[in-house]
């Protein structure tokens, strides 16, 4: 069954959506690309060509970018896509940035964009359920203060600049509610998967931005944060009068939004998965509140029915698919989830994720994998070996759930016969690439 089209953000806008005061548009939008993180942003004549060309970089077979080692370097990096070009070098806090960096960021962030078509991305529980909804486990993180934006920016993979309601004209678009990132550490490796979404309105009031983490490492990211803090007027706290939950529309999907605005007290926050369309929506309540209560038709339903159709769909999420400092971002599909910002300048871990990206060689991904039959996910050691039928290293398992799971593998193996090796036998297992990927990666 396809779910969505390639390109899916291009649709019409969420007709039940009209009027719901705490939903924004989508963060890709129309002349960008989503799965690649490309928008349409207004940029200075000095750096037109060189940003012109990043953006238009295609997509080679298999997944490779195409490359580039004649493109000029862009804003605050080396033709390697480093920090320190003497050329080009612009003035840098302990974090890269200073405030007027911050407002020119902020400027050329400014992105046209429209929500998706509601789809039907689940059908399984309780037949023609509206929608399927799932509490999560992860942890929210209250980071708020003057400088937020700006120290978050020094930080995360993604342009948090988006989120920071900015001066412009009246017709402006609106901001994103959401976004999606990573935290690396300095040898560019995942940390922890965050969704940030945004909790002021108005340029006139202080950023409040919550982070989404995976709730085992909410201890370790506040020592993170508080790491990098120095003398920011930036305050972080666990937010624990709030629980999150993935709305997933069903077959008979109605208006939900609707329904969520006449209970805006008790959901403040609503907002398309800033990953990718098939993972529906992102939805944040007061404790104790019963999603399925004012979603009529709705169901709450089982956790690991989420954690399949993520798998199904080949997203990771938590430190069991993204072990801290061992995934690499562009193999963990960072790019086609709309997680990461070429544009922004630095970060801790930009380095070696801008040369990668630059070099344009990308040899393995994250994908969805599929066993004939259910295994004990107890019995599978972690990070265990996958082979070609000659054995031939193919990659490694992550994690996944019942016949499915999520595996690091060789895209030049993709197509071939697979198997995993468990305890000296050999289980085989089918890879396939996600039909939300752009199309030219899956060729």
């Amino acid at each position: 069954m396809s779910l969505v089209s390639p390109a899916p953000w291009l649709g019409a806008p969420f007709p039940c959506l009209k009027g719901h005061p705490n939903v924004l548009r989508s963060p890709c939008a129309a002349g960008g690309h989503p799965q690649l993180g490309v928008h349409n942003t207004s940029v200075p004549k000095a750096r037109s060509r060189s940003l012109h060309r990043e953006r238009a970089e295609p997509v080679a077979a298999g997944g490779e970018v195409e490359p580039a080692s004649r493109r000029r370097p862009t804003f605050g990096h080396t033709k390697h896509g480093g920090c320190g070009s003497k050329r080009r070098r612009a003035p840098l806090t302990a974090f890269g940035l200073t405030t007027a960096m911050l407002v020119r960021a902020r400027a050329a962030a400014v992105v046209t964009t429209t929500l998706p078509g509601m789809r039907c991305l689940w059908r399984g529980g309780e037949s023609g359920a509206a929608a399927a909804c799932f509490p999560l486990g992860r942890a929210l993180l209250d980071v708020r203060g003057a400088e937020t934006a700006v120290f978050l920016q020094g930080l995360l993979t993604n342009d948090v600049t988006q989120l920071v309601a900015g001066d412009g004209p009246p017709a402006a678009p609106a901001l994103p509610r959401a976004l999606y990132a990573h935290a690396l550490n300095v040898q560019g490796r995942c940390l922890y998967d965050l969704i940030l979404y945004r909790l002021h309105e108005s340029p006139e009031e202080e950023p409040h931005i919550l982070l989404e983490c995976d709730g085992g490492v909410l201890d370790a990211i506040q020592k993170h944060l508080k790491l990098y803090k120095i003398r920011r007027k930036v305050n972080i706290a666990p937010c624990l009068d709030l629980s999150l939950w993935a709305v997933i529309p069903g077959e008979q999907a109605g208006d939900i939004a609707s329904s969520l605005a006449k209970c805006a007290d008790q959901a403040p926050i609503l907002s398309p998965d800033p990953r990718t369309e098939v993972m529906g929506w992102r939805v944040i309540t007061k404790k104790g509140v019963n999603l399925s209560e004012i979603i009529p038709g709705s169901h709450v339903g089982n956790i690991q029915d989420y954690h399949r159709h993520r798998y199904k769909q080949g997203i990771p999420e938590g430190v069991k698919d993204l072990p801290p400092g061992i995934a690499l971002p562009l193999e963990s599909n960072l790019a086609y989830m709309n997680g990461i910002s070429f544009t922004k300048g630095c970060y801790v871990g930009q380095e070696l994720t801008a040369r990668t990206h630059h070099v344009g060689v990308i040899r393995k991904r994250l994908l969805p994998v599929q066993f004939p039959a259910p295994l004990p996910t107890d019995s599978i050691p972690e990070g265990a070996d996958i082979v070609t039928e000659s054995g031939k290293s193919a990659g490694k398992f992550r994690f996944g759930g019942g016949e499915l799971g999520i595996a690091l593998l060789r895209l030049a193996n993709v197509n071939e016969a697979l198997y995993l090796n468990r305890g000296g036998d050999k289980v085989k297992l089918t890879a396939s690439i996600p039909e939300w990927w752009p199309k030219t990666a899956s060729k």
